[in-house]
């Protein structure tokens, strides 16, 4: 699934071609994703400018010039595409290239641009709100901080782990604990931070827990200034220049050896609620 850093890189791939421009037409080939669209979704969209496009943890915000806001959730395989544009918004690691047939979405903005919303699974999906519910909305109210927000710091993440018994790695995916925080780039994080998975939340130190927020800081920025674990031409499956999964310390990366100087240790995966955890144990305790 798509993780902050990704949704990040789609954002700032969609910008040039939404943000002051409006939306001359709009269509959805069904009637719904992993959710039904709104009631005349694509009517309300119709003539509507963009005036900004923002990201609150795994969502996007295109805030409208009638005070609304188009939330929009990729899900596991949703993607954006700018027909004609050498450069996609957002080609997602392990992700298979688009079908036709599960393009859901079209819209044809002023200037040419068209853009077109494809979900194989349709695990994703959109919503159409007024600005003044944002806060409230499900989606939302029960939110925690962005990780590189100025609201993420030891104080908060000291309170909001001082009673959990879980264990740190499902703290941090919880999104009422930090915001937008995936699979990807929590064990990455951890790895640095020298904190095993398993480790439980409540247990760790102030001192530790200030070394994990530099680590989620730093994973994430370094993740978007390389787009995100990405790869930009299919055919090339390895990987591509200037793509995060380049630098996976210890994510699908089991057996291998660890990263961290001197350390000597094997990587190990475990999964977890049916998610793959990646560790070193002789570095991260």
């Amino acid at each position: 699934m798509p993780e902050l850093p990704e949704v990040e890189t789609v954002r700032r791939g969609l910008a040039p071609a939404l943000v002051g421009r409006r939306i001359l037409r709009a269509r959805t080939k069904r009637a719904d994703l992993r959710f039904p669209f709104p009631p005349r979704f694509a009517a309300r969209l119709i003539g509507r400018r963009v005036d900004a496009l923002g990201r609150r943890a795994k969502y996007l915000l295109a805030h409208l010039d009638d005070g609304a806001v188009w939330i929009t959730h990729l899900g596991m395989t949703g993607r954006w595409s700018i027909l004609g544009a050498k450069r996609q918004p957002g080609d997602f690691y392990y992700a298979e290239p688009t079908n036709p047939a599960h393009t859901h979405v079209v819209l044809e903005m002023e200037e040419g641009a068209r853009l077109e919303f494809n979900d194989p699974r349709r695990f994703g999906y959109m919503d159409l709100i007024a600005e003044s519910e944002l806060e409230s909305h499900p989606f939302f109210k029960a939110m925690g901080p962005e990780p590189l927000g100025n609201s993420f710091h030891l104080p908060y993440l000291q309170k909001a782990l001082a009673s959990k018994k879980a264990p740190i790695k499902a703290a941090l995916l919880d999104q009422r604990v930090v915001a937008g925080l995936g699979n990807i780039y929590v064990v990455e994080a951890l790895h640095r931070a020298g904190i095993a998975p398993a480790k439980v939340s409540g247990r760790i130190s102030a001192q530790r827990l200030e070394k994990l927020i530099r680590a989620i800081r730093a994973v994430l920025e370094e993740a978007i200034e390389a787009g995100g674990s990405t790869l930009s031409d299919y055919a090339a499956v390895d990987g591509a220049q200037g793509s995060f999964q380049q630098r996976f310390r210890v994510y699908d990366r089991e057996g291998e050896g660890c990263a961290t100087p001197d350390c000597g240790g094997a990587i190990k995966r475990a999964v977890h609620s049916g998610r793959s955890t990646f560790w070193c144990p002789r570095c991260q305790r």
